[in-house]
């Protein structure tokens, strides 16, 4: 019995990844009855941190069952999840702790439940008393359906066979299972024969097989989980394969319900958005909160019509993601792995955050600004002038103006070529500025002073101490342009760039 199911889940599992390859999906495969409670646990995260948000789930009843509340137990949000269960049990299924999740289930009904013959025999089912049975009696399952028709088509078929005067019953060739090669059992192929003829209305709907002993033309009807439990949105058969009967309106389904329900909204201390009263010792529940996402929050529930209770975050963190173990923390992490099912606080909306959770429009933009004080206005006063610059750069300007034009003036004592006298200034002006007839009287006195050396010594003694006396007298006349106030004046024009009448002389070699 257990080969067969592996051979029916590998059937199963081996059409799927054919279909994949087609249309390009990308599937995992997971064997569940390998894992344990903290495995599966742990796969449950790994879909959630991966996306994947498309489960295909091949068990038994009761295994399905237990997987199912194993799911439920984590209380997370399943809005995002399809599940489809491969199973033809679907009403069969127990989705008291599943359905309030929110998660579109998707499965199959082979048992047609209303049929009137079904409800009969479940009756006496349930009816049923037996002093070796005494547990209670439940619904009829679609494994007993099933065995309910096995058996009908094994009575059809050796019915017909004795209406056909065909004895099974003779002996004759038993057959040889091992010898090389197999016999067949005589009459085997007679009660094959006669299976294949069956044809019957079961608990199951239409029973027939195919030449292969495979059951053909069934339809199977295609059920959802809503909030009220399952229904039928559909039915399958291998002839129209899947037809849909059913309109589905999704906001109906999201705001139904909502009244019988407390959802938890998980928040953050920060004010003005959320704090506590100063009286909040004496309350209980959501008077003990104020601010501007508290009355947010309520106003929001009055609208839409539902019960929530507010609760601060455990950790007092708004929520990240940590770097090694992948895991969420604060009202992310509460939103994530379904302690909370809605955070209302001022949560900036983030691209990592985006990707685990949703957000609604935001409640505020802030952006990026630069804050001044707004200048006020003053008269201006006779040394506004020195407003664009600081007080220390001013006192740097005066300073090197009063030290360029003292090192200046020094310069100028020292050098030889800043110092003339007043032949020099007249020399100056005849060579810029003399007339053509003082040029030729000079001439005249040079020439004359050439033809009168033939004197006597005697008469050139006295006219060269002469000449020193009159050296000695003029060495005291010579003057000096770059005083210190010329010094100041000729910096205070290079600084002003206006130039200056007087500069600096130097001796070109």
């Amino acid at each position: 019995m257990n080969t067969e199911k592996i051979r029916s889940g590998l059937s199963v599992l081996q059409r799927i990844l054919d279909t994949a390859a087609e249309r390009s999906w990308q599937v995992t495969s997971v064997n569940l009855d390998t894992l344990t409670e903290a495995s599966f646990v742990k796969l449950l995260q790994d879909l959630e941190y991966k996306k994947d948000y498309h489960v295909v789930l091949h068990c038994e009843l009761e295994r399905l069952n237990s997987i199912l509340n194993l799911i439920a137990a984590q209380k997370r949000t399943l809005k995002n999840y399809h599940y489809i269960l491969v199973n033809l049990g679907f009403q069969d299924l127990n989705f008291t702790a599943f359905q309030s999740l929110g998660a579109n289930v998707t499965g199959f009904q082979l048992v047609n439940t209303t049929d009137p013959a079904v409800e009969k025999l479940n009756q006496e089912w349930l009816d049923f008393d037996s002093k070796d049975i005494k547990q209670n009696r439940r619904k009829l399952k679609y494994t007993g359906a099933l065995t309910y028709d096995g058996v009908s088509a094994m009575a059809t078929a050796f019915q017909n066979l004795r209406k056909q005067r065909i004895d099974i019953s003779r002996r004759g060739n038993a057959g040889e299972c091992l010898a090389n090669p197999p016999a067949p059992w005589g009459q085997g192929i007679d009660i094959q024969r006669a299976l294949q003829q069956v044809r019957l209305e079961g608990l199951t709907g239409h029973v027939q097989f195919d030449e292969r002993g495979h059951r053909s033309n069934f339809t199977l009807t295609v059920m959802e989980l809503s909030h009220t439990g399952p229904i039928k949105v559909g039915y399958w058969n291998e002839n129209e394969k899947y037809v849909n009967t059913v309109v589905y309106v999704p906001v109906v389904e999201e705001f139904y319900g909502l009244q019988n329900k407390t959802y938890v909204v998980t928040t953050i201390l920060e004010p003005p958005y959320v704090m506590l009263k100063k009286n909040h010792e004496q309350l209980v529940g959501n008077d003990r909160y104020e601010g501007y996402c508290v009355e947010l929050a309520s106003e929001i529930a009055k609208h839409v019509g539902f019960n929530y209770r507010l609760e601060l975050v455990g950790d007092g963190k708004y929520g990240s993601r940590d770097a090694e173990s992948k895991m969420w923390n604060g009202m992310v992490g509460e939103l994530v792995y379904g302690k909370a099912d809605v955070a209302v606080a001022p949560l900036t909306i983030t691209l990592v955050r985006e990707e685990m959770i949703d957000f609604t429009k935001p409640f505020m933009s802030l952006g990026i600004s630069i804050m001044i004080k707004k200048p006020t206005k003053s008269k201006p006063g006779v040394f506004s002038f020195l407003d664009p610059l600081a007080y220390e750069i001013w006192m740097c300007i005066v300073f090197a103006y009063i030290g360029v034009s003292v090192v200046l003036f020094l310069v100028s004592r020292f050098s030889p070529y800043e110092w003339k006298g007043e032949d020099e200034d007249d020399e100056d002006e005849q060579q810029a500025g003399g007339s053509p007839s003082s040029r030729h009287a000079a001439n005249n006195s040079s020439s004359e002073h050439g033809q009168s050396h033939g004197y006597s010594q005697s008469q050139a003694q006295p006219q060269t101490s002469g000449q020193n006396q009159q050296k000695e007298k003029e060495a005291g006349e010579y003057t000096n342009e770059f005083g210190i106030f010329n010094s100041l004046w000729f910096s205070l024009g290079a600084f002003m760039q206006q130039g200056c009448d007087i500069s600096p002389r130097y001796h070109w070699h």
